[in-house]
Parts: C-alpha cells; sequence; structure tokens
C-alpha cells in the first residue's frame, strides 16, 4: 500500500475499514486479572510460586503439630475446647483425635486433616506417621523447587521411588501362620505391644495386648474356635469384680465363674495327643485366613467405668450393659427370651399440638386417668404376650408400665442408649420393634443367662450366651474419665491393627527398619535413572530416613548419631536393624525385641503420604471463592 497514492488508499479504506487497518493487538488472556474480570469482588485468588509457598508451609505446620506425639516416646497434647461451657479438655496423644479437634483454614493442611482421618478408618493406627511422613516429603519439595526443578518432575520421581520402596517392603513382610497357632499368636501380641507402645497405657500394654487379641480371635471371620484360646492371664481385682454378682455374697462364685474354672481344670488334665490335634486344627484354619476380609469388630463392646487402675480392666463374655434392672423385677433370668424397642412407655397422653381437655369435676379427671392407665395396660399386655421375659426398651420406662412389667415377672430395661439398643439387638439375634399388633413378625431375641454384676461401686447387666458366640465386651477401669478415653483410644487402635493383621498376616519389623530399608533401596536405585527425576527419588529417600530420626529426638536421643549408626548397621547387612527406644541405642535385630508392625498399616502410610503430598505438590492456583449471600426476603 505504500506505493499507491493517498488518495487510493483512502477510498479503499473508506470501502473496506476493518480490511487494510492493523491488527488490533490483544492481550493474553494470562494477563487479565482474574479477580477482577471473571470472579466476585470478594474471591481471592494465590497463583504460582504464592499459591505453592502457602501450600507447603499450611501442610509442614499441620506435620509439625503432631510431630512431636510420634513413637514410643512421643509427647501428649491437651485438647481444650471454647465452644462447650464446661470447656472439656483431652489429653490425648493420638494423630487422629488431635488433627480432629483442629480447624485449619489452609486447604493443604485440610489434605492432612483427611489423609489421617482416612489411616484412622482404614486401619486404626498410623494417622501421626503418615502425617509426618506426608510433611517430611513437602520439606524436601519445597528445597527442590527452590533449586527451579518442575514439579511434574519431582512427581515422576517420587512416583518411582515409591515403587521401589513398595517392592522393599514387601520384601522386608514376614507371616508365620504355616507355624501354628502360637506362633501366629505371637506376632498379634508383638503388633498389639508396638502399637500400644507409643499410647497412655504403655506400662500396661502386655495386658492390654492381651485383651485385644483375645477379642479379635474370637470373631467368626478368623476361623478359630475360642476353645483353642489360651485362656487370657487376668489381675485379682478384675477377677472379683467379674464374678461377684449383685445378689450374692462376694465369696459366692457365680455359675460363669465355676463353669470357666471346670473348663481350665478340663484343659490342664488334657493328653499330648489332643493338643497336637488341637494345634493342627488351628494351624490350617489360620492359613485359610489369607486373603479373607477384616472381622468386624461390631461384636467388641467397650465399656468404661471410673475407679481402679488401668490393670483391672478385662474381657467379660458377652455383652455387658450399664443400666439397672427395675424395681421389684427378677435379677437373674435363664434361657432369656428378650424383646428390644424402641416405644414410648409413658402414660399415653393426648398428644396433638393445642388439644385440651377440660373437665369439670375431679371425677371427670380420674376417669382420663384411668383411660391412660388401661391403654398402658393393654400394651404392656400385647408385649408379655409375645413369650418374653425380658424387655428392653430405647426410651423411659415409667412406674406404671414398670410396675405391671413386676407383677408378670418380666425383667425390663429402661433407656439404652441407642447405639447399645443397636448393637445388643445384633447380638441376641433381635429386631428393634416399634408396633406390637403382629407378634408372629416380631424377631425376639435369646441368650443363655441375664444377670446383674458389680463392678467397682456399680450394678452393669450382663447378657452371656449370646446367639453370636463371638460377642464379648471388654471393660475399661480408670482413675478419671480422661485416662479411660485415652485408654479406650489406644485400645481400638489395637483392636484396628490386630484385626488387619488377621486378615493380612504379613509384619515388619519396627523400630524404623523399614524405613531405613525403603530408603536404601531407593538411594541404590536413584544413580541409574537419568535427569532430574533422580534427585527428586534422594528427597524421597531422606524423607523415608527422617522418620526415626523424629522418633530417635522425641526420646531426647542424638538423632544424627543414631541414624547414622542404623544406615551403617544396614549397609553391613543387618537388615532387621532398627531403634531400641527402651536403651537409646541401635538394636540389630529388632524382632527379636519383639517390635513388629502390620504390613497393611505400613503399605497405607507410605502409599497415602506420597499420593497427598504429590497432590499438594501439584497446585499452582488456589481460589477462594465469595460465600454466597443470603437473598433478603420480602
Amino acid at each position: 500500500h505504500r506505493c499507491e497514492p493517498r488518495r487510493l488508499l483512502s477510498a479503499r479504506r473508506a470501502r473496506h475499514p476493518r480490511a487494510l487497518r492493523p491488527p488490533h493487538r490483544l492481550q493474553p488472556a494470562s494477563h487479565v486479572a482474574m479477580g477482577d474480570s471473571i470472579l466476585n469482588d470478594e474471591a481471592e485468588v494465590e497463583k504460582g510460586e504464592s499459591a505453592r509457598m502457602s501450600s507447603f508451609v499450611g501442610a509442614i505446620a499441620i506435620a509439625d503439630l503432631v510431630k512431636s506425639t510420634l513413637g514410643p516416646k512421643g509427647m501428649d497434647k491437651i485438647l481444650q475446647s471454647v465452644s462447650s461451657r464446661e470447656h472439656k479438655i483431652e489429653v490425648t496423644n493420638d494423630g487422629a483425635t488431635i488433627l480432629r479437634s483442629v480447624h485449619v483454614e489452609n486447604a493443604a493442611a485440610k489434605v492432612l486433616v483427611d489423609i489421617a482421618k482416612t489411616q484412622d478408618d482404614e486401619i486404626g493406627d498410623g494417622t501421626t506417621s503418615v502425617a509426618v511422613l506426608c510433611g517430611e516429603l513437602l520439606r524436601e519439595a519445597e528445597k527442590l523447587v527452590e533449586a527451579r526443578i518442575h514439579p511434574q518432575t519431582i512427581a515422576a520421581g517420587w512416583r518411582l521411588a515409591a515403587s521401589i520402596a513398595r517392592d522393599e517392603l514387601a520384601a522386608a513382610a514376614t507371616s508365620r501362620v504355616d507355624e501354628g497357632l502360637e506362633a501366629f499368636r505371637e506376632d498379634l501380641l508383638q503388633v498389639a505391644r508396638t502399637t500400644l507402645s507409643s499410647k497412655l497405657v504403655v506400662y500396661e500394654k502386655d495386658h492390654f495386648a492381651r485383651l485385644a487379641v483375645d477379642a479379635v480371635l474370637r470373631l467368626p471371620t478368623t476361623a478359630l474356635s475360642a476353645e483353642a484360646l489360651p485362656t487370657p492371664p487376668e489381675s485379682e481385682a478384675a477377677a472379683k469384680s467379674r464374678s461377684r454378682p449383685a445378689t450374692t455374697p462376694p465369696a459366692a462364685p457365680t455359675s460363669a465363674t465355676s463353669e470357666e474354672d471346670t473348663s481350665a481344670a478340663a484343659a490342664k488334665s488334657e493328653t499330648g495327643a489332643s493338643k497336637v490335634a488341637a494345634g493342627t486344627t488351628a494351624t490350617s484354619s489360620i492359613a485359610a485366613l489369607a486373603g479373607t476380609a477384616a472381622p468386624q469388630l461390631d461384636a467388641i463392646h467397650v465399656l468404661k467405668k471410673p475407679g481402679g487402675s488401668l490393670r483391672d480392666s478385662f474381657i467379660a463374655e458377652g455383652f455387658v450393659l450399664d443400666k439397672k434392672v427395675g424395681v421389684g423385677q427378677p435379677k437373674r433370668v435363664e434361657d432369656a427370651k428378650i424383646l428390644v424397642a424402641n416405644t414410648p412407655m409413658d402414660t399415653d397422653k393426648i398428644k396433638i399440638y393445642g388439644a385440651r381437655v377440660k373437665a369439670s369435676s375431679l371425677s371427670a379427671v380420674a376417669e382420663v386417668e384411668r383411660a391412660e392407665k388401661e391403654k398402658m395396660a393393654a400394651k404392656v399386655r400385647k408385649m408379655c404376650d409375645y413369650g418374653i421375659n425380658v424387655f428392653i426398651n430405647r426410651q423411659l420406662i415409667y412406674n406404671y408400665p414398670e410396675e405391671l412389667f413386676a407383677r408378670r415377672g418380666v425383667m425390663a430395661i429402661e433407656h439404652a442408649d441407642f447405639e447399645g439398643v443397636e448393637r445388643l439387638a445384633a447380638v441376641l439375634g433381635a429386631e428393634i420393634c416399634s408396633t406390637f399388633e403382629h407378634p408372629d413378625a416380631a424377631v425376639l431375641g435369646a441368650c443363655r443367662l441375664v444377670d446383674e454384676i458389680v463392678v467397682g461401686e456399680d450394678k452393669l447387666i450382663r447378657f452371656s450366651g449370646t446367639k453370636r458366640r463371638e460377642a464379648c465386651t471388654i471393660v475399661l477401669r480408670g482413675a478419671s474419665s480422661h485416662v479411660l478415653d485415652e485408654a479406650e483410644r489406644s485400645l481400638h487402635d489395637a483392636l484396628c491393627v490386630v484385626a488387619k493383621t488377621v486378615a493380612d498376616a504379613r509384619v515388619v519389623p519396627g523400630g524404623g527398619c523399614t524405613e531405613i530399608r525403603m530408603a536404601r533401596a531407593v538411594d541404590l536405585r536413584a544413580p541409574n535413572v537419568p535427569g532430574k527425576k533422580a534427585l527428586a527419588m534422594e528427597a524421597f529417600a531422606r524423607a523415608l530416613r527422617a522418620m526415626p530420626a523424629v522418633i530417635a529426638d522425641n526420646g531426647g536421643y542424638d538423632a544424627s548419631e543414631l541414624v547414622s549408626r542404623l544406615r551403617a548397621a544396614h549397609a553391613t547387612g543387618n537388615s532387621n536393624a532398627g531403634l531400641d527406644m527402651a536403651n537409646g541405642d541401635i538394636a540389630l535385630d529388632v524382632t527379636a525385641l519383639g517390635v513388629r508392625e502390620s504390613y497393611k498399616s505400613k503399605l497405607h502410610v507410605l502409599t497415602s503420604a506420597a499420593e497427598a503430598a504429590e497432590m499438594i505438590l501439584r497446585v499452582d492456583d488456589i481460589v477462594k471463592c465469595a460465600p454466597r449471600k443470603r437473598q433478603p426476603e420480602y
């Protein structure tokens, strides 16, 4: 167009105004302020390095919060509620409990809280380990990002390192299911003791480990008969509490105690041939467990009663309910037929809002009261027509229906908590009823004996010989409610880990042994990997080695010294070397000390931490949307 005369160029532009004009330079979309053009004015956007650093800082802060609770020498935390009037407090070192009580605003911190909850739901133990390992991975990732290594490269190296670590963890796992019941039971006890070593009940870990193992091995999924299990030793106080009925002097033993004494004497007189046969049967049953699902723990009821010491905790056969029998009703019922209901047992009043009954005289009021009593008497009569001798209600039972049950010789139990009623109905084989017009449709529960027992100064109701023979109750004793709450959390972790180990019988050495083995395997493979992924693999190995260092730090020992000696021991062929936290030294074979952990728990910790760290690492934008405003109502 430069060769054309100015007049012709002007004419052309007039005919085609957009054809010959220079194109308008468009601004790239990335240069447009997102908050100004797309999002609400109250929305916030963090981009690039700012978003990544914010994620790193939040996640590492959560990991540092629970880091001091890791290991057998870990410290406790006091959690104080500011929402309740009584300012309830909890003293615990359970990672899931701590993180569940912390309200966080950082998005990456919420990811760590979620994986800790998932670890607690799936495995029951390792909640602190998964949070700390994820935090250490992000700490190493922060250094790599500052060295200008792309997050995708770091994630690729981590995935390769995690695969190598999983293979090494599987190689470190062992199983003794083929060696018989005693060997398998010893593995379960060692796993339970290792889990309880970092809990409040550490000084009674042997006793609580036996409680957990005996309770889990009763469950039907384990395919083990209760007769094949040895009777756990019991403290004198627990034996007295369990064998003392409420209606007899303390010296008189109950029938359950007599039966236990008889079975114990029969077990002592058993011949060697029968023991060998029982051992063979148990071995075949254990071998059949490979690949089965974990036992369901709903048949194990945990009851907390203040008083005594932790050593006084015991396991009782059947279901123990923390309720009392009604006045004037039988305290002991054999061959019980039980109706479990959720129905109002107060006087049936007119329950229509705004309704009123006006009476002109006292005789009219008496007529109304008599009609109400007749209606309640008819309801009780329908229940008793089922042929029951025990009635359990979710709601209250008032004085008049309680008197009617006493006249008919029926034991009535009122105001059982909803969770307890659901569990009790499942144990007894009953269904919860709300209407009583069709007796043929009701499913009654049954058990051999219902009686009252005394634990401490309180009376409890025990259901023995239930339809689900595996049902049992662990009665926890302790000095205060805080001790009992922490003991319950500790026992829950032990029960879950033992149940997972029953489903997958493989165990691995503890004391930081597996972390050092996995880190060493990753370090050996990293030089053979080209590119910057090798740097990410080395960072993954450093994060794994940080776990035993944290355990040693929490015990007040020289972490650098112990971890260096531990690495040297593994390099010289001592593949089972680990930390001996009791003596502040390393042990060349931690399995000889009985320090074993569940393979499934370790695998879940490794996988969950690696996946969560990679998810946080890949974040480059954090968008906080504006809260939705409530529309005014006209």
